[in-house]
C-alpha cells in the first residue's frame, strides 16, 4: 500500500469513540482524512481536535444520518465526487441494542432501526465509493462487526414479530459479515485484485457511549480496538487478505451463517433492494488507478 502521507482514508462514525480516535491517529500518521458524523457540531469538533493535535492535517468533514438512505446516498455521491481516489474505507459508524427491553425503532425508510444503520448503510456507501477504492493501487475496506451475532431470520428480517434489542444488533452484524465475505468473492470473481475486503470484532465492550447504553460496563480499552482496526486498514502484512473475520487480532470464523452460499445470496438480494445499490455496474466497469 501507499505510504501514510499519501493514503486517503474515510471513517464513518469517527465523532465519537473508536471512530474518532481513529480519525486522530490515521492523520497524526499524515494521511488525508475523511471524518464522518451525524451531526455538524460533532464533526466540526472531531476537525478542531485533529488539527489541534496535527496543525499540518487534512482532513474532510461530512454529515449524514445513516437512519436515511438518501443522506447515505448523498455522502456516497460527495465522496465519489470529491475524492476520486479513496484507499481505505473504515464502516465504523454504527447503534448499539439500546437499554434492554427498549421498543422496536424504525429507520426514516420503514427499516428496522439497527439493521439500516448497521447494515443497509455501509452495504450502500460502500457501492457509492466502491469506484473510488478502485482507483487505489491497493484499497481495504473494513467493516466493524461484533462478537455478538445472530443469524438473519429472512422470515422476519425486520424483526416485526419477535423483537429484541441484542437480536435485532447481532443480526445486523452478522449481515455485515456475510456481505463482507461475498463482497470479496465478487472482488476476485470480476479481476479486482486491488480491493480487498475483511470484517472484525475489534474489541469487547470497550468505554463507549454505545456500550455504557446498552451494558453499563466495560470490558477493553479503546486502545485495543483501535489497533486491531488499523492493523486491518494498514499493516502491510496483510496485503491480499480478503474475505476473513477477525476477533481483535485473530483471525477466525463468524457464526455459521457468514458461510452459507444460500443464505448469501438472499441476503445480498434482499440488500440490492431495500439500499438501491448497484454493484454489479461497478464491478463490471473498468477502473483507473491514480494512486
Amino acid at each position: 500500500m501507499a505510504n501514510d502521507a499519501k493514503r486517503v482514508i474515510a471513517i464513518t462514525g469517527a465523532t465519537d469513540g473508536i471512530g474518532r480516535a481513529m480519525a486522530r491517529a490515521v492523520a497524526a500518521r499524515g494521511a488525508t482524512t475523511i471524518v464522518h458524523g451525524r451531526s455538524p457540531e460533532r464533526v466540526q469538533g472531531t476537525i478542531a481536535e485533529i488539527v489541534a493535535e496535527s496543525p499540518d492535517a487534512q482532513v474532510s468533514g461530512h454529515v449524514a444520518d445513516f437512519a436515511s438512505l438518501a443522506r447515505v446516498r448523498d455522502l456516497g455521491d460527495a465522496l465519489a465526487a470529491g475524492f476520486p481516489r479513496i484507499d481505505v474505507l473504515i464502516n465504523n459508524a454504527g447503534i448499539g441494542s439500546g437499554v434492554a427491553g427498549s421498543a422496536r425503532e424504525l429507520s426514516a425508510d420503514g427499516h428496522e432501526l439497527r439493521f439500516a444503520v448497521n447494515y443497509l448503510a455501509p452495504f450502500l456507501l460502500t457501492a457509492l465509493v466502491l469506484p473510488s477504492l478502485r482507483a487505489s493501487r491497493a484499497a481495504r475496506i473494513v467493516n466493524v462487526a461484533s462478537a455478538g451475532q445472530a443469524a438473519v431470520d429472512f422470515d422476519d428480517v425486520m424483526l416485526e414479530k419477535h423483537y429484541d434489542g441484542r437480536r435485532a444488533y447481532g443480526q445486523s452484524k452478522l449481515a455485515l459479515i456475510g456481505f463482507t465475505v461475498d463482497l470479496a468473492r465478487k472482488l476476485r470473481e470480476n479481476g479486482i485484485a486491488n480491493v480487498t475486503a475483511n470484517a472484525l470484532h475489534p474489541a469487547s465492550l470497550m468505554p463507549t457511549k454505545m456500550v455504557y447504553e446498552s451494558f453499563g460496563y466495560t470490558m477493553s480499552t479503546l486502545e485495543t480496538g483501535v489497533d486491531a482496526t488499523l492493523r486491518l486498514a494498514l499493516d502491510p502484512s496483510l496485503d491480499g487478505v480478503s474475505g476473513s473475520y477477525f476477533d481483535v487480532l485473530e483471525e477466525t470464523r463468524a457464526q455459521p451463517q457468514a458461510y452459507d452460499t444460500q443464505a448469501r445470496v438472499r441476503l445480498w438480494k434482499i440488500s440490492e433492494r431495500l439500499a438501491g445499490a448497484d454493484f454489479a455496474s461497478v464491478l463490471a466497469s473498468p477502473a483507473t488507478t491514480t494512486g
